[in-house]
């Protein structure tokens, strides 16, 4: 947990410090009051931008913060003073959910500068207008999982994630469950995914669809298999029924690498597919990459 000092609300600015700490409980007694009523939707964007903007100046006052912000990088307890918000990052492109049920927001940005690459993905909660917690995972040239953030840009940028029609969205319920089938056919072989058609997967730099980017083939498929005996476990999510997009972190197979899965679902069915897993522990996800994923990924 990082405790900010001179921390940056909506009633004020001021300086700020970051430390170490933990602490249990704390700030969480206005939390679950402001959690049932929801949030704003236009407070939530507000929150995106901040933190955008907070991300490519190395300036997290730039946030609007309680006096306690629990911060986590790669799944595990981190400091803003420190890890990757430390950084001045030009971004070139970033998506955001926004979940005014839960109110917290889920970021994917993309570096492609090839001196200082990164594929990023967080989560943020702001109840109240103010940031409580982030949960931020990164990949880079060391650890990303199939990298190559210049075809994450290329890729991600042309899709189609724009808000749908009211009377089409689907609900809640219906967006997370299908994410859940998704990650539950990588230990289930049984489960029942709602495959749409087309459907494209960005599996970090890889692209499933070889259309021009921004199109699809009409018979691209996402069913295209995953590994076997991959438990996708510790599942946290942010739901956006008006782009009808879900975001889920997890711990991602046997080592229990940090993950995001993002789903764009349309009438029911998946549409996109994008992955962020930072393969921490065991090169590539202890999962072998053949020659020609690789050529398929410097293309």
């Amino acid at each position: 947990m990082a405790l900010i000092r001179g921390l940056k609300t909506r009633a004020g600015t001021a300086r700020w410090t970051v430390l170490a700490a933990t602490a249990a409980g704390a700030m969480l007694l206005s939390a679950t009051s402001a959690a049932a009523q929801g949030c704003d939707r236009q407070d939530l964007q507000d929150t995106v931008d901040d933190y955008i903007s907070a991300q490519q100046t190395a300036d997290p006052i730039k946030m609007h913060m309680n006096l306690w912000v629990d911060y986590n990088e790669q799944m595990q307890n981190a400091t803003m003073s420190t890890g990757i918000m430390s950084k001045g990052l030009k971004i070139d492109f970033h998506r955001a959910l926004l979940d005014t049920a839960t109110c917290s927001v889920f970021v994917e940005e993309v570096v492609a500068d090839p001196a200082n690459p990164y594929v990023i993905g967080s989560i943020v909660t702001a109840r109240g207008g103010n940031v409580g917690g982030m949960q931020v995972v990164y990949t880079d040239k060391k650890n990303g999982w199939l990298f190559n953030p210049a075809n994450t840009l290329k890729y991600s940028k042309a899709e189609n994630w724009a808000p749908i029609p009211a009377a089409e969205r689907d609900s809640r319920q219906a967006l997370q469950a299908a994410a859940d089938a998704y990650l539950d056919l990588f230990n289930n072989k049984n489960a029942k995914v709602p495959w749409g058609t087309p459907c494209a997967r960005l599996e970090g730099g890889l692209y499933t669809s070889k259309a021009q980017p921004g199109s699809l083939n009409p018979d691209d498929s996402c069913n295209v298999g995953v590994p076997s005996g991959v438990p996708i476990v510790d599942r946290t999510y942010v739901i956006d029924p008006e782009l009808g997009a879900v975001a889920v972190l997890s711990h991602f197979g046997k080592d229990q690498e940090p993950d995001f899965h993002t789903f764009r679902v349309e009438h029911g069915k998946i549409k996109y597919v994008h992955t962020i897993t930072a393969c921490i522990k065991v090169a590539n996800c202890g999962v072998k990459v053949s020659a020609e994923t690789q050529a398929q990924l410097t293309r």
